[in-house]
């Protein structure tokens, strides 16, 4: 009989360093973070307590600005985020956020816990961090 495999909660895999933006900056200004922190994407502050957090990702820049041929100063975050989003609680069990991110074709979402986001997760954590694979 095979050993149960340990639960591994999202908490346990994400990465608990999160970036923000505001919705008002404009593109160029989430690219230097992007850049900087060597990132693909940023959450966007809520605007009040009962607003939603955003999401904006290096695809909705490509789609958003560099095909639709606008200038990255001329748009603004909220213009081109995906709002709102799906977040996980931190003691998701792992296998349900990797059914839940291909059920919906998300390659990352955000951990939260207490109201609060603590870390995020993307596919590449689900194989490098997670016990998804091991026999």
């Amino acid at each position: 009989m095979a050993a149960k495999k340990p639960l591994v909660r999202a908490r346990d895999v994400m990465n608990p360093v999160i970036h923000y933006i505001d919705g008002m900056a404009n593109v160029a200004e989430a690219a230097e973070i992007m850049r900087r922190e060597k990132i693909t994407s940023l959450v966007v502050e809520k605007r009040t307590p009962d607003d939603a957090w955003g999401l904006v990702v290096a695809h909705d820049m490509v789609a958003g600005v560099v095909i639709a041929d606008k200038r990255p100063h001329n748009v603004h975050v909220y213009e081109i985020m995906t709002k709102p989003i799906i977040t996980v609680p931190a003691d998701m069990d792992i296998r349900y956020v990797a059914k839940l991110m291909n059920q919906t074709g998300i390659r990352r979402t955000p951990v939260e816990e207490g109201g609060e986001l603590i870390g995020i997760v993307t596919q590449s954590d689900l194989i490098m961090k997670g016990n998804l694979f091991q026999s």
